[in-house]
């Protein structure tokens, strides 16, 4: 059977009101995950999702933000971060070069989600919050952070990206599937919302996204291994659950791969 639209619960950021209003909000834990404080609130809608499943080719990273592959992967068991690093990391790079046409491709970090039914700690658990990783100042930072000093000022003056790997590891993602928004459906200027990440040891600055009933949202029902995502979460030259899931369906586990992504 095949399901085009299915209608979905998102949990998306509201914009603050002007008596709470700051210069970015705030939301505070312990990075290994402890309790959690909200500074600001969330708003759970509806949205359709459309599957892609055989029209992948109709989005890419230029238009749409996004790009679905089949590559799949050496490296397999996702149990050590030394064999991840060793071993996917590199794999990664290659074939993020050979779908953008990039010339250089740097890793700088990798997140496994293996989802936990009544889980009280939240840390690698699927993220619920509709999000962008980064925003423009903390992307440009990245380069900064990661690549020599020697290197940033002849990188920034190309064009450079964020593009994240993400695929489902173990079995098919037909549990929590990872849903995406068309980033032409997006109107950056009212529905994002300038969120600070504040961990015991260190403060990342992200988006949070309002709901706007234009948005056009996309997954591929039951992502194999075999299959990936690239998602752009910055481009300087631009800038839940499937009602049709198996009740035996096995719980998402997933592998998320943050990359810079440099052209000459």
């Amino acid at each position: 059977m095949h399901f085009e639209i299915l209608a979905s619960h998102l949990h998306f950021a509201r914009h603050p009101t002007a008596a709470s209003a700051s210069s970015l909000l705030k939301f505070s834990g312990n990075i290994v995950g402890e309790s959690r404080e909200t500074h600001f609130k969330l708003k759970d809608s509806v949205v359709e999702v459309e599957n892609l499943r055989g029209k992948e080719d109709s989005v890419d990273l230029d238009t749409a933000g996004f790009r679905f592959i089949h590559q799949p992967a050496k490296h397999t068991s996702f149990k050590s971060d030394e064999e991840i690093k060793a071993e996917y990391h590199p794999e990664s790079i290659k074939i993020i070069k050979q779908a953008t046409g990039a010339s250089r491709v740097v890793t700088f970090d990798h997140t496994i989600r293996r989802r936990q039914i009544g889980a009280k700690d939240q840390a690698g658990q699927p993220a619920s919050l509709v999000h962008v990783d980064q925003l423009p100042k903390a992307a440009i930072a990245r380069v900064g952070h990661h690549l020599p000093a020697s290197d940033v000022p002849r990188l920034l003056q190309k064009r450079f990206q964020i593009i994240n790997l993400w695929r489902p590891i173990s079995h098919p993602a037909l549990d929590w599937p990872l849903a995406v928004c068309d980033y032409r459906s997006v109107d950056s200027q009212k529905d994002t919302i300038p969120v600070v990440l504040v961990y015991p040891d260190l403060e990342e600055e992200a988006y949070g996204v309002a709901h706007n009933p234009a948005h056009k949202w996309k997954y591929v029902r039951g992502m194999t291994p075999e299959e990936a995502i690239l998602i752009k979460c910055f481009d300087s030259i631009q800038d839940e659950i499937d009602p049709f899931t198996p009740e035996d369906a096995p719980l998402r586990e997933s592998i998320e791969l943050r990359t810079l992504v440099f052209y000459d």
